[in-house]
């Protein structure tokens, strides 16, 4: 809707994680560092955690995309409370079959494609994306996965991410050994208010926009507004923000226009036009209803 009004080869504030849009941190950079660590030195687990919307999925696509060629990566990212056998979680999450087989064919399949990998000088690792859904006895039976061993070398390494519930789960008795072999954990917060500044500055630059676009007034309400530094609210802040832009016509986003926004969403207004000096006005009028942005029909 906006990207050619401001110049954008594609949308800057995507809800959708993408690793292209990476900011890194200070807090995201240790937890970086703690990953590779734990890599390195074979870790049984590795666990990052951090509050919802903080940018560990974003983290983990990055990591991705950064691992070696050594490395084989499987990614679970479908957690729920009802998940079933695990095994069967962690065979498709590194291709294999296991449609038709039982427990102790699918533990054997797993086992045989670990040593396969070991053979090939490959490390294989399971990442577990919001492991806070996952109940006690299915992260047992990850530890129990854990266990696959020739000689010294580690076969199967994990990493858990999720929410800070997923550290009270693991301080939990009857999870006492898996707490154990975490070898590395990190936990990722909010953004700073220099960092929120310079989180907006890098997305707009990734996707091709002109700086600066946001007034730093803009940027320090949006750092107030988004829970002081939550990256996921100050997307969908600077997305409506852009939005109500583009229907204004407004080429630089100003603070006045963030509170508009919030102002909006606070008060819960279903219907919204804004409309500029009708005399002047050059872009299409928009109409927000539900939170949905679309074109007024002719």
């Amino acid at each position: 809707m906006y990207e050619k009004f401001y110049g954008f080869k594609e949308k800057p504030f995507s809800l959708l994680p993408d690793p292209a849009y990476f900011y890194n941190s200070r807090q995201h950079s240790a937890a970086l560092t703690m990953f590779e660590y734990g890599l390195h030195n074979q870790a049984g687990f590795t666990v990052i955690t951090g509050g919802i919307g903080c940018g560990k999925t974003t983290l983990v696509h990055y990591l991705i995309e950064r691992l070696q060629s050594d490395i084989t990566l499987g990614l679970i990212n479908n957690t729920h409370e009802s998940f079933g056998d695990v095994l069967q979680w962690v065979l498709l999450a590194f291709g294999l079959d296991y449609s038709g087989k039982e427990k102790i064919d699918r533990y054997q399949t797993l086992t045989n494609f670990l040593t396969q990998e070991k053979q090939k000088n490959k490390r294989c690792i399971l990442v577990v994306d919001e492991a806070q859904n996952l109940g006690p006895q299915t992260l047992e039976e990850l530890r129990m996965l854990s266990n696959v061993n020739v000689g010294k070398d580690q076969l199967l390494q994990l990493v858990l991410l999720g929410q800070p519930e997923l550290l009270e789960i693991l301080r939990r008795p009857d999870l006492y050994q898996l707490a154990q072999r975490v070898v590395a954990d990190y936990f990722i917060g909010p953004l700073s208010f220099e960092e929120t500044h310079a989180y907006i500055r890098h997305r707009v630059s990734v996707a091709g926009g002109t700086l600066p676009l946001f007034t730093d007034a803009a940027c320090d309400a949006i750092y107030r507004y988004s829970k002081k530094g939550i990256p996921r609210l100050i997307n969908l802040i600077c997305d409506t923000a852009l939005v109500y832009g583009y229907g204004a016509q407004e080429k630089i986003i100003s603070e006045d226009l963030v509170h508009e926004v919030l102002k909006d969403k606070t008060e819960g207004r279903r219907i919204w036009r804004r409309r500029k000096h009708a005399q002047n006005r050059q872009g299409p009028e928009l109409v927000i209803s539900d939170g949905l942005f679309r074109k007024p029909k002719n």
